[in-house]
């Protein structure tokens, strides 16, 4: 058995999942919702000259930033440490497939999932907005649904590798929770608390460019940065700034600047998001005692 099979099966596993079909109709049904409010009321969502295509998919990342980290959860964290919890990886194993062959096909086959209860939601909600706005930007889509996609396979990697982590799916899911809470709810605020201590708990005149570096950690940070650095053109049409902590100050990284203080680092942080979980996972995996 190939990574390939393994892939193929996991999705078809996968797939099966009430708790993924629930939040895929719920992406669904946000996307229409959150679209219509958008087109209808765009000032409530820091559109006040009107709402555009652009600024749909600028909106659409939040939602996206919320949906693609919780469904990475509810479809990975079993993918490896339910497996061994059952005793069903001995029998997976003792098929002429190897350990680096199950790590990887679970990855693919997760993010596949992944990927298509995104693109259902996606291709629901954009429809449904460019069907109110009469106008669709075809280049802005496809670079927006490809990157969103690539930011769906991070998340994969990220949480099937630490579902290798461990043979318990309760560790597997404090786990991800955590890594959930401290990367997504709570990052924004954490590089502004180290400025504050670091600056003798004040707060000083100008922000120096590695607070924008280390708020990128965040891989939906990232994810946005990413965006705005392959639009640049959308980005400044509807106002979407990287540059804005989540604690409200504002930091000079749109200047010219290095290249770690430009929205470019979004995207060397997503490829690290993707490669160094993996190749933690795989270690903790391969080394594992089953």
């Amino acid at each position: 058995m190939t990574w390939l099979s393994v892939a193929k099966k996991d999705f078809r596993d996968a797939v099966q999942s009430r708790a993924l079909w629930a939040l895929v109709a719920v992406f669904v049904v946000l996307s229409i919702v959150s679209t219509y409010a958008y087109v209808e009321v765009p000032e409530m969502f820091g559109s006040p000259t009107g709402a555009t295509f652009g600024g749909l998919l600028f909106f659409t990342i939040g939602l996206v930033g919320l949906f693609v980290p919780l469904a990475a959860i509810v479809v990975c964290y079993k993918s490896l440490a339910g497996e061994r919890e059952l005793g069903s990886i001995k029998l997976l194993l003792s098929l002429p497939t190897t350990r680096g062959q199950v790590f990887a096909g679970k990855v693919l086959g997760r993010a596949a999932v992944l990927a298509f209860g995104l693109g259902v939601g996606l291709v629901v909600g954009l429809g449904f907005g460019a069907a109110l706005l009469g106008e669709l930007e075809a280049v802005a889509v496809l670079v927006f649904v490809l990157v969103t996609l690539a930011f769906a396979a991070v998340y994969a990697a990220i949480v099937v590798s630490i579902s290798a982590t461990t043979g318990s799916t309760s560790r597997a899911t404090t786990l991800a929770l955590g890594f959930f809470v401290v990367f997504e709810l709570l990052w924004d605020v954490v590089p502004m608390g180290v400025l504050y201590v670091v600056e003798g708990f004040s707060f000083p005149s100008t922000i120096p460019d590695w607070v924008f570096t280390v708020t990128q950690l965040s891989p939906s940070s990232a994810y946005f940065s990413t965006i705005v650095a392959l639009l640049p053109d959308l980005a400044e049409t509807v106002g979407a700034d990287p540059a804005q902590t989540g604690a409200g100050v504002e930091v000079s990284a749109a200047d010219a600047g290095p290249f770690y203080a430009s929205p470019e680092i979004g995207i060397v942080v997503l490829a690290l998001w993707l490669l160094v979980p993996l190749a933690v996972g795989y270690v903790r995996f391969n080394s594992a005692d089953l």
